[in-house]
């Protein structure tokens, strides 16, 4: 019986895992079955001793795989013998116990609110569908925080124009409601009307929120990719330029407008408050910033660490 199988197939079909992430499965765990076979060809998953997954973090660690790549693969083991010992295929789970290496934890990139109004304000697009669309395109990641394949994803029916809402769907399948503002709304109502006019010319019948100009059928993810890292590339110098980055910048401007942590976390379909957390912190380094360049005395000035002249207390 193939085990690494039905559970893949476990995962597709009653959790309605996507296809790319029950593949991410199911190579971590073929690549730890190729090393523990490797180890000891009389071993099973019956009868895997914790030492030998040990060995195979060890091994990994030493061929320079990042930490989060590790604890990724340990992931995927720990949840394929939670599925064994449901199934009453094992008995024992020798991945309960083991700890996982530690991740360095990195502020998430972000770009500054003058510099996306310098993008939205200043005339970097140009007057034509193309132009409009990539726009768009840039003003829906800033205004929403969707991920590169919701936005992708989008279709016509998804935007309500008298609600002001967009209906996207998320990792596993799951759907959420997105509000927008007037400006948004605005700027939406415009494209769709040049996105008609052009699906009108290229005779095209897809429904697809954008479409590529050439094709006029639905975007792939790397132009999307290529257009955002296009258009912020005029307006920061910061090296990471990508959707998720925007995606970080949405979540970082809304807690610096006071926002609370519960909404950006449901707006972001965050399934733990955990994960959006770690946006606070951006926010309180940007905190710390502007302190040290605003308070007169935020700076050791001239090494004076105290009234030197004064004989008086008071």
């Amino acid at each position: 019986m193939n085990w690494i199988k039905d559970f893949i197939d476990y995962l597709q079909y009653e959790r309605n895992y996507s296809r790319k992430t029950t593949e991410v499965y199911q190579a971590d765990l073929e690549a730890f079955k190729q090393f523990y076979e490797a180890v000891d060809s009389s071993l099973t998953w019956e009868e895997m001793p914790a030492d030998v997954i040990r060995q195979w973090v060890v091994e990994m660690m030493d061929k320079g795989n990042a930490a989060t790549s590790v604890r990724r693969r340990l992931s995927s083991l720990r949840s394929f013998y939670k599925f064994l010992l449901r199934r009453g295929l094992v008995t024992r789970d020798p991945v309960h116990n083991l700890p996982s290496p530690k991740v360095e934890k990195k502020l998430p990139a972000y770009i500054r609110e003058a510099e996306m109004d310098r993008l939205f304000d200043g005339d970097f697009f140009s007057e034509d569908y193309q132009g409009f669309r990539n726009r768009m395109i840039l003003l829906t990641f800033y205004s929403t925080g969707i991920r590169l394949s919701e936005l992708v994803g989008l279709a016509e029916r998804d935007v309500d124009l008298d609600q002001m809402q967009l209906k996207v769907t998320g990792k596993r399948n799951k759907q959420r409601i997105i509000p927008y503002g007037d400006e948004f709304g605005d700027n939406l109502r415009h494209y769709l009307a040049e996105r008609s006019t052009f699906a009108q010319q290229k005779q095209s019948a897809d429904k697809s929120l954008f479409l590529d100009e050439r094709s006029g059928q639905q975007m792939t993810p790397q132009k999307v990719r290529d257009i955002v890292k296009k258009y912020l590339s005029m307006v920061t110098t910061q090296r990471r330029n990508s959707p998720h980055v925007l995606r970080h910048t949405f979540a970082t401007a809304m807690l610096n407008h006071n926002a609370d942590l519960q909404s950006v976390k449901e707006l972001l379909g965050h399934e733990s408050l955990s994960t959006t957390e770690i946006y606070t912190h951006t926010t309180f380094e940007q905190l710390k910033e502007m302190y040290n360049q605003a308070h007169p005395r935020a700076k050791t000035k001239g090494g004076n660490y105290g009234n030197q002249n004064s004989g008086n207390p008071l």
